[in-house]
């Protein structure tokens, strides 16, 4: 009598293992499993970020603010900047969605207009900051040493001023009341009065990345096969230690646009004649109890803005993170 065992493992083996010693190991596999080419941790976030509806509704809201910003009349064709006195403080109408604020200027084309400033101001702030700070965490991680001690000191001076406090000094000092500034010096003093407060947590994060990456096998044997410091920074360690940063600065745009609103709500960032939403929430503070709307609408953008980035960084943050997925 035949051993049943035996005979199951003699039988006809199943399609999709291989036949012969020597096949491929994915001879078994569908065609378009074998024809996948293989991901890198780029190409499975994306995977992961195309599953979440997060990541969508976020991104739809980015872009339809990113276009207000840069082609603003397409969405209004009123006047932000002049008014007329006669249309003070009136009820919204089909003439003007959002009614006219105390100088009789048309509230909705002053939001759709003030999304400019507020998102060039955020965007600029976190490039200058990602490549200020990031640079010198790639010198300070990489050469270690006096020269990482030096750096890391001065960035420790920068982090423990606070924040608000010392954009009201830079800021007071060179655009203060009674000071004639331009639109762009106005804009390029708030970009760097941000890009000044905010790197040093940038450098600490590219610095602890570095430091984590730069022992790694493939950068020790770049480095035996004398590979130039620069290729092995731009070619092997930037790529490697950029998914933190790229979900710090998803984040680090909603918070610059808040922080841009708060230093113009306290008199200190934009001034007019630029029109930002800060501005727009400064100036109606007074009339809040008499047209609520003044404050509700620009603020209203302003917050739909900010969450919108933080809810980007996040699900940007679970895709880079293996832990997470």
């Amino acid at each position: 009598m035949s051993d049943p065992s035996a005979a199951s493992i003699v039988s006809t083996p199943r399609p999709e293992q291989p036949t012969e010693i020597g096949a491929p190991t994915n001879a078994g596999l569908p065609e378009s499993a074998r024809t996948e080419k293989p991901r890198g941790l780029l190409g499975d976030a994306w995977r992961d970020l195309r599953r979440k509806p997060l990541f969508w509704i976020s991104t739809s809201v980015i872009l339809l603010f990113v276009v207000m910003a840069a082609f603003p009349s397409l969405f209004s064709s009123g006047d932000a900047v002049n008014g007329s006195l006669s249309h003070s403080l009136e009820k919204p109408s089909s003439q003007a969605w959002f009614g006219y604020d105390i100088q009789g200027r048309d509230v909705y084309a002053r939001v759709i207009y003030g999304a400019r400033a507020s998102i060039v101001v955020a965007l600029l702030s976190v490039l200058g900051t990602m490549l200020f700070g990031g640079l010198m965490g790639i010198i300070s991680g990489y050469r270690g040493g006096w020269v990482d001690a030096l750096l890391s000191r001065i960035a420790d001076v920068f982090f423990g001023l606070p924040f608000v406090l010392g954009a009201i000094v830079i800021l007071t000092t060179f655009n203060g009341s009674g000071s004639n500034n331009s639109k762009v010096k106005i804009m390029g003093l708030v970009i760097a009065s941000l890009v000044i407060l905010s790197w040093p947590v940038v450098m600490r994060l590219m610095r602890s990345s570095v430091l984590a990456t730069k022992e790694a096998d493939y950068i020790v044997a770049a480095r035996a096969m004398g590979a130039s410091t620069g290729r092995i920074i731009f070619k092997h360690l930037l790529p490697n230690c950029l998914a933190p940063l790229l979900v710090y600065s998803t984040i680090m745009v909603g918070s610059f646009i808040g922080a841009e609103a708060t230093l113009s709500f306290l008199g200190v960032g934009l001034k007019s004649p630029v029109v930002s939403w800060g501005i727009m929430i400064s100036e109606a503070q007074n009339y809040i109890r008499v047209a609520p709307g003044l404050v509700f609408f620009p603020a209203a953008f302003l917050v739909t803005a900010v969450l919108s980035f933080v809810m980007l960084g996040e699900a940007v943050r679970e895709a880079l993170d293996p832990k997470l997925r």
